[in-house]
């Protein structure tokens, strides 16, 4: 290993659906965290692992900032900020589409207090033309000394490299904490949950995805060769439910046939996928079910 290898943790901070998790797939090349044109999809501080021969840089990619509606709204609020305890460099990734409202200037006040260097990454610059980026970026820089300013384009890749190399700078001198090919310290079921549920967010309409829980009951046991995955999908209400099935089973089989070929593709193996769906009503504030589904605020202190 390189004597001057430097190594740290780098806390991604962000409104819903400004790109965080498509940034962080792009730079890792797997996708580690849930992508959808939905906001708040991300739910769980997603650790992902970036190596090269010089540094190895975790980044926390967190769950959306918004307010607060109920207990699983609180728990990814406090999750998000929660990531700032330990990391040497926040990335506040903002959109290029987007006007500075009172949610990102609530979001700049907290960084304000974190004493931590904070590199503004405006995303979805392919989206905007370049005249309308400058007075973005003034206005960003008036109301916080950022150590940094990146625009890029996670989608296209534009900037990204040489913001790679920006945070890379800034992380002090440390060990190797992973091995070079490991891309995340989530256990396989978690991220197999998330494809679940990724594939129910692009299948579904607005009233079902964030009513949405994904648990992995099994993934042990192989039969005839193939790993046997087992997984409770759990919903508000009945109606939710319905949509879920669809017409004769149909939209379920649909959900099953995605997932299962994306979960294949990260596991490298055949695997037998059997999902089931259960109304558990007002899940989203019963603090029992939120930490058996892995949403836990002891976790965050």
């Amino acid at each position: 290993m390189n004597k001057n290898f430097h190594s740290g943790f780098v806390a991604i901070i962000g409104e819903p659906n400004v790109g965080k998790s498509t940034f962080m797939n792009r730079i890792l090349g797997s996708e580690i965290s849930i992508i959808s044109p939905k906001a708040q999809t991300t739910r769980n501080k997603i650790q992902g692992i970036y190596t090269n021969e010089n540094e190895q840089i975790v980044f926390l990619d967190t769950p959306g900032v918004h307010t607060p509606k109920n207990n699983l709204d609180k728990y990814m609020d406090t999750a998000a900020f929660s990531a700032l305890k330990d990391v040497d460099v926040v990335m506040l990734m903002v959109s290029a589409t987007e006007i500075i409202d009172d949610n990102a200037q609530n979001i700049i006040a907290k960084l304000q207090a974190s004493q931590l260097p904070v590199i503004l990454v405006i995303n979805k610059i392919d989206l905007v033309h370049p005249d309308d980026l400058l007075p973005l970026i003034e206005q960003y820089n008036s109301l916080f000394k950022f150590a940094e300013t990146f625009p890029i384009s996670a989608t296209q890749g534009n900037n990204v490299d040489e913001l790679i190399t920006a945070i890379g700078s800034r992380l002090p001198e440390g060990p190797q904490y992973y091995p070079e090919d490991q891309l995340s310290d989530h256990p396989e079921y978690f991220v197999v949950g998330e494809i679940i549920r990724e594939k129910i967010l692009e299948l579904t309409r607005q009233e079902v995805p964030h009513s949405v829980a994904v648990v992995v009951e099994q993934m042990n046991q192989r039969v005839n060769g193939k790993l046997q995955v087992e997984a409770t999908i759990y919903v508000e209400r009945q109606s939710q439910k319905k949509i879920l099935v669809g017409q004769k089973g149909s939209m379920i089989k649909n959900i099953g046939i995605r997932s299962r070929e994306k979960i294949e593709r990260l596991l490298g193996e055949s695997i037998n996928l059997k999902l089931w769906i259960k109304v558990q009503k007002n899940w989203r504030d019963d603090p029992l079910f939120l930490a058996r589904a892995g949403y836990s605020m002891k976790d965050l202190k």
